[in-house]
């Protein structure tokens, strides 16, 4: 009797595809998960960039970043003398309590930190281990702890 020309998978290929395919997922999820978390900050990066604005219009008035308001752990906020107010720093994720002093600001230097543990926004709860930071030549540091 003739032998049929059978065409189909074998039990082991189809193995192999799917180890393969699991595999990939169990690379590729991880690095999904962080996405989400980082596109949440960017709205505190673009306050912060608000912040540093401020900060050189500061400097190039007075010719330094040191001014008594200006402390660490300080808010960017205090007493007004940057002209940033609440309203531009409230957002979605973010809240102004999260902007303050990262150190005393120096005569020619200054970092402003966005916790995202310290936000008491609507939806705070999503960016708790969000930390980002500006300098004053706008270098952003970001990180997720």
């Amino acid at each position: 009797m003739p032998r049929r020309n059978e065409s189909g998978f074998t039990l082991i290929e189809l193995m192999i595809v799917v180890i393969v395919v699991g595999i990939l997922a169990a690379v590729a999820i991880p690095m999904y998960q962080i996405v989400p978390e980082r596109s949440k900050a960017t709205e505190a990066v673009a306050a912060l960039s608000l912040a540093r604005t401020a900060m050189r219009a500061y400097y190039a008035e007075h010719g330094t970043y040191v001014d008594a308001a200006f402390t660490d752990g300080g808010a960017i906020t205090a007493g007004g003398i940057l002209g940033v107010t609440d309203g531009d720093l409230a957002g979605r994720y973010f809240s102004t309590e999260c902007y303050t002093f990262d150190g005393a600001p120096t005569i020619a230097t200054f970092r402003v930190k966005c916790a995202g543990a310290s936000s008491t926004a609507p939806r705070a709860s999503e960016v708790p281990t969000v930390v980002a930071t500006i300098d004053q030549n706008g270098e952003i540091t970001q990180e997720w702890e």
